[in-house]
C-alpha cells in the first residue's frame, strides 16, 4: 500500500521509520508545502495520506484518490478536511486529539503574562539602546495575580488554562455550549456565565473552541465592545473565531488594553494595521511546538495509519460512522 506524506520535515521522532517498514512512502522532497496542483495529481495510487492542517482536503481532492482509505491528519482540529464528503466515499479521517493541551495551555499563558506585562515591547527597548536608566515610571503594566480569567470553551485546553490560574489566585469565570459537571466546576474553581457576561466581567479572556459555524467570528466588534478598556485578549484557537479588522480598531482605539495571538483568520497573512501595533503579542501558531508534543502527534498520526491500512479501526477516528459505510461498501 502507499502512503503519501506531503510535507518532509515533519517533526517528530520515527513516524517516517514506522511506516516505512509496512508501506510504500512517497514524500514531497521539496521545502515547504506540496503545490496542490501536484498533490492532486499524486493522489490516483495512494491508500493512505498524512495531511498538515494548511491543507484543503475537500470532495475535489477525494475525487482524484479513488483509492484513498485514511487520511490521517497531523493535527489534533480537522476544520481542514471536508468529513462529510470523505465518509461519504469510505475514507477514514484521524486527528490527534489530548496531545496538545499542556503545549497549547503552556504558551497560551506565555502569551497571556507577555502581553500584560509589555514582554515584547520593553525587550525592544532595551535592545535598541533607548534603555538610559532606570525610572519607577516606566512601562507600568497590568497586574495578573488576583485578576479574573475569562475561558471561552472549557474543554482540555481550557480546563488546563483553569487549572494554571489557580496557581496566581484568580477567580475563573467560563463559557461553553453546554455547562460543565459541577464536580469539575468545583474542582477547577470556574463560574459558568453566557458569553456576554464574561466579556463584561473578565480581566483577560482567552480562547478555547473549535472553529465552526457557530464560532466563527465569535469575538466581533459587538463583543470586543463588551470587554473592559483595561482587559486583554488571548487566542491560540483558530484565527477566524475573532474578526481581526475588528479587533485591531479596539486595540488601535484602546476599547481594550492589547491582545496576544498565536493564530490568523487568513494566516500567514495579518490583518491591515494588525503588526503596526505596539499593543499586541504575535507569534506564528507555535501552540503545538514542543518537543515532546510534535513527538506523540507523530506517533499518533503513525499509529492512526497503521491502523487503518492494517484493516483496524484507527485509535483517533474522526468519523468512526465510515467503518459501517465501508462495511456496506465492501460487500459489493
Amino acid at each position: 500500500m502507499k502512503v503519501l506524506l506531503t510535507y518532509k520535515n515533519l517533526p517528530g521522532k520515527g513516524l517516517l521509520e514506522r511506516l516505512e517498514r509496512q508501506f510504500d512512502v512517497c514524500v514531497y522532497e521539496q521545502d515547504g508545502y506540496m503545490p496542490r496542483e501536484e498533490l492532486l495529481k499524486s493522489l490516483g495510487d495512494v491508500d493512505g495520506l498524512i495531511s498538515m492542517l494548511s491543507e484543503r482536503v475537500d470532495a475535489k481532492l477525494l475525487d482524484h484518490a479513488p483509492k484513498l482509505k485514511v487520511v490521517s491528519n497531523y493535527a489534533v482540529g480537522y476544520n481542514n478536511i471536508d468529513v462529510a464528503a470523505a465518509t461519504d466515499r469510505g475514507i477514514m479521517v484521524t486527528n490527534t486529539p489530548g496531545v496538545v493541551t499542556d503545549a497549547t495551555a503552556d504558551l497560551a499563558w506565555a502569551i497571556l503574562m507577555g502581553i500584560a506585562r509589555d514582554v515584547c515591547r520593553v525587550d525592544r527597548f532595551v535592545r535598541t539602546g533607548e534603555w538610559k536608566e532606570w525610572r519607577p515610571e516606566m512601562f507600568v503594566a497590568a497586574d495578573i495575580t488576583g485578576t479574573t480569567l475569562g475561558i471561552i470553551g472549557l474543554g482540555r485546553i481550557g480546563q488546563a488554562m483553569a487549572k494554571r490560574a489557580a496557581g496566581f489566585d484568580m477567580p475563573v469565570l467560563y463559557t461553553d455550549v453546554f455547562r460543565a459537571d459541577p464536580e469539575l466546576e468545583r474542582r477547577l474553581g470556574a463560574q459558568f456565565l453566557p458569553l456576554d457576561d464574561l466579556l463584561r466581567k473578565a480581566d483577560f479572556v482567552t480562547i478555547h473552541v473549535p472553529l465552526n459555524a457557530d464560532t466563527h467570528h465569535l469575538i466581533d466588534a459587538h463583543a470586543l465592545s463588551l470587554m473592559k478598556p483595561s482587559a486583554y485578549l488571548v487566542n491560540t484557537a483558530r484565527g477566524a473565531i475573532v474578526d481581526e479588522p475588528a479587533l485591531v480598531e479596539a486595540l488601535r482605539n484602546e476599547k481594550i488594553a492589547g491582545a496576544a495571538l498565536d493564530v490568523y483568520e487568513l494566516e500567514p497573512k495579518l490583518a491591515d494595521g494588525l503588526a503596526e501595533l505596539d499593543n499586541v503579542i504575535l507569534i506564528p501558531h507555535l501552540g503545538a511546538n514542543s518537543r515532546r508534543t510534535r513527538d506523540r502527534m507523530a506517533s499518533m498520526t503513525a499509529d492512526n495509519m497503521i491502523a487503518a491500512l492494517t484493516g483496524e479501526q484507527p485509535p483517533n477516528l474522526v468519523n468512526p460512522e465510515v467503518m459501517a459505510h465501508r462495511r456496506v461498501r465492501d460487500t459489493f
